[in-house]
């Protein structure tokens, strides 16, 4: 039996991919789940297992290497500081149409945001947040090739975004390279994981008939019961270089774990636990009035751990709030015909399902 999230009100549920359902079955806070790999969900684990080494360069989505180099920690920075500029000045102006969220989610949703956000940087520039283009090697390719000879002076009519600005402003071939790789991942990361958090946010209401009386509360209860960020994964071995043994860095701290052992911390099972929750599987906002900081809530991790934490925490909630309360204004509604909404393996937990606008 697929596991109900969150009280069957409606017959509506959230039908997970089998690895996923398998991992939900575990009552055991750490275990094996492939002859490589330990699962932990215990908070306490969790926390030595992150204290033990840094999080490697290759175990970072966004700041990963690119172009054959490291990710210079002053590139990274400006990276936050252009993509933080560029959210503000996106909220600042008004949304694209709220027809364009209708059809699937959370693709719709994903494109809307690309528009909206980065909807202004000029060819070839704007192409790197193309859906189509990120999920061909080939195109992807071509775009970068092309961005590369990109202008690199700035007219009086100029309106490429600060992240845009980066590339076009890279001092050497290398930077450019890197900035334009940094384009690519930043903007998807963002507006990916926006849209994972909206669409479980909006699934989660309309599967409880609930009123989004308070859509912060919503969207916070959302990143417990749904977090797009499920599972955050630690090599075991120094893949990336370095030095830094994973195995012998964790293989210490629970009998189960070996050397050389890859970890899986699973923000999705901790979020589940009753020692941390009344009615945990139960889709509940109003657990979340009063609280002024809720990530210092024990057993909650939607953003990860410090040191480690997500770059683009402090702009996912107020995003997927702005878009949840555009579309909820204009009648965006689910109207998929299931009565339940699939959950496929994937990097973000994002559910499946079919809205439109209006009635």
């Amino acid at each position: 039996m697929p596991e109900t999230a969150p009280a069957t009100v409606r017959e509506h549920s959230v039908v997970y991919a089998p690895r996923i359902q398998d991992l939900l079955a575990r009552e055991t806070k750490v275990f094996r789940a492939d002859a490589r790999t330990v699962g932990v969900s215990d908070a306490h684990l969790m926390a030595e297992i992150v204290a033990a080494r840094p999080v490697l360069s290759h175990e970072r989505s966004v700041y990963k290497p690119a172009a054959g180099a490291e990710i210079p920690h002053d590139s990274a920075t400006r990276t936050i500081r252009a993509l933080g500029q560029d959210v503000t000045a996106a909220l600042r102006t008004p949304p694209p149409p709220v027809r364009a969220l209708a059809g699937p989610w959370p693709a719709a949703p994903t494109t809307y945001l690309r528009r909206w956000l980065f909807g202004s940087d000029p060819l070839p520039v704007s192409l790197l947040a193309r859906r189509g283009v990120t999920r061909s090697d080939v195109l992807s390719r071509l775009v970068d090739r092309a961005v590369t000879t990109w202008p690199g002076s700035a007219g009086p009519d100029d309106t490429a975004t600060a992240l845009a600005g980066l590339i076009r402003g890279a001092a050497d071939p290398l930077e450019r390279q890197q900035a334009i790789a940094m384009y690519r991942r930043a903007s998807a990361t963002l507006c990916d994981g926006v849209a994972a958090l909206a669409g479980n946010a909006l699934w989660l209401l309309h599967a409880t008939g609930r009123r989004p009386d308070d859509l912060t509360a919503t969207l916070w209860e959302t990143l417990r019961l749904l977090p797009p960020a499920w599972m955050l994964y630690r090599n075991g071995d120094d893949a990336g270089g370095g030095g830094t043994d994973g195995g012998g860095a964790y293989a210490g701290l629970h009998p189960e774990i070996r050397p050389g052992d890859n970890i899986a911390l699973l923000p999705l099972l901790m979020h589940r636990h009753p020692d941390h929750w009344t009615d945990p599987l139960e889709f509940r906002p109003d657990r979340w009035a009063g609280v002024a900081d809720p990530e210092k809530t024990p057993g909650f991790m939607p953003f990860g751990f410090d040191g480690a934490r997500c770059w683009a925490k402090h702009l996912i909630v107020p995003l997927a709030d702005r878009l949840l309360t555009v579309a909820l204004a204009h009648g965006l509604a689910v109207r998929s015909p299931r009565q339940d909404a699939p959950v496929p393996l994937r990097s973000l937990l994002a559910v499946r399902f079919t809205a439109s606008v209006g009635a």
